[in-house]
């Protein structure tokens, strides 16, 4: 915790002089009871003795004290409800995703533990599919539709090739569509086949102030690869656009992290799970790195992200906070005096 204006924090020394000046106050008034002879009188000065004659005063100290505080303008970290609108679920639909080690395959298991996420996720946070092979493609534009994104996962197909780069540009071109991304741009330049007249007079990718990594708090992606870039942008170099842009990237490595495997066709396919190049993504752009060799593994890594994206823990100055708890404070020790005493005391 720290204070934008502590000097105020001096006020606080003030605060021992209160209960001095409030006992001083009751001897003052015994010693007034004692001159009259009114009954009534002296037995109201010797209800000075209840505790509920001093716990009035007492709430009311409490509320000064958390006033004065406040004015100093405290600052600490606390976890919120996510303050980000739109995620971005980049998934690996190459054919190495038919293999069995994670049962009953590597697909299957992703799409379930995808329609789980979505499940759990709240309403509100828009969410965006993206799909990539050899190429990636945008499934479902970020929507609140959840039938949407479930139609859209379960309509997967797979290709050759694993160009994780692109989807993470692509993903970046749907979170920031005036920034002018074109993953073919990127791959190819100017080389691009099939070029027409209206690519050419696109105007280039905009140009940007980088931020902090993970400072951009309206979005993230949640990117799921079992294999290693093939093809396309370079896995880090889009992850550096990412990072420049403030967007964290939670990054979900499935299955075995080497070797050859077989399809439930009993064809061979090489595979080996790039873990050094994904940690890396997850570290430039402010994310986590999370293994699942297992289908429940892979279901508890995306419940686990389900909550972490849910709340998150900020810098929040707590005046506004501080000030309300103690006016409720302060008007607590109002009534308990109007009901007890028929006057404030």
């Amino acid at each position: 915790m720290f204070f934008l204006w502590p000097h105020y924090l001096w006020l606080m020394l003030a605060l021992p002089l209160l209960p001095v000046a409030y006992v001083w106050l009751l001897r003052r008034r015994r010693k007034e009871a004692v001159r009259y002879s009114s009954l009534g009188v002296v037995r109201a000065a010797a209800a000075g003795s209840s505790w509920k004659r001093h716990l009035p005063p007492a709430l009311l100290l409490l509320a000064c004290s958390g006033l004065m505080f406040a004015v100093a303008r405290p600052v600490a970290r606390v976890p919120l409800p996510w303050a980000r609108s739109t995620i971005m679920l980049a998934m690996d639909v190459s054919l190495s995703m038919r293999v069995a080690d994670v049962l009953p395959n590597r697909l299957e298991a992703a799409q379930e533990a995808a329609k789980l996420f979505l499940r759990d996720l709240p309403k509100g946070i828009e969410v965006g599919l993206v799909t990539f092979a050899g190429s990636s493609q945008v499934a479902q534009a970020a929507t609140l539709d959840r039938a949407s994104l479930v139609a859209a996962i379960d309509a997967f197909q797979m290709q050759y090739g694993t160009a994780v780069g692109n989807a993470i540009v692509l993903c970046l071109a749907e979170l920031f569509p005036d920034h002018g991304l074109d993953v073919g741009e990127l791959t190819f330049g100017n080389k691009r086949h099939g070029r027409s007249l209206d690519d050419k007079a696109k105007p280039p990718p905009k140009q940007i102030t980088p931020v902090a990594p993970g400072s951009y708090k309206s979005a993230a992606i949640i990117l799921l690869s079992d294999g290693r870039w093939t093809t396309g942008v370079d896995t880090l170099e889009a992850a550096k656009m990412a990072a420049d842009r403030g967007v964290r990237i939670y990054v979900v490595g499935l299955g075995i992290a080497s070797g050859a495997a077989a399809t439930a066709e009993g064809l061979p396919i090489y595979v080996q799970l790039d873990e050094p190049t994904l940690r890396e993504v997850a570290r430039m752009t402010g994310g986590e790195y999370h293994h699942a060799g297992t289908a429940e593994k892979l279901r508890s890594v995306y419940e686990n992200l389900g909550s972490r994206v849910q709340v998150a823990t900020r810098e929040t100055e707590l005046t506004a906070l501080l000030a309300l708890a103690s006016a409720v404070v302060a008007l607590t020790a109002a009534a308990l005096s109007v009901l007890w005493f028929g006057r404030f005391t």
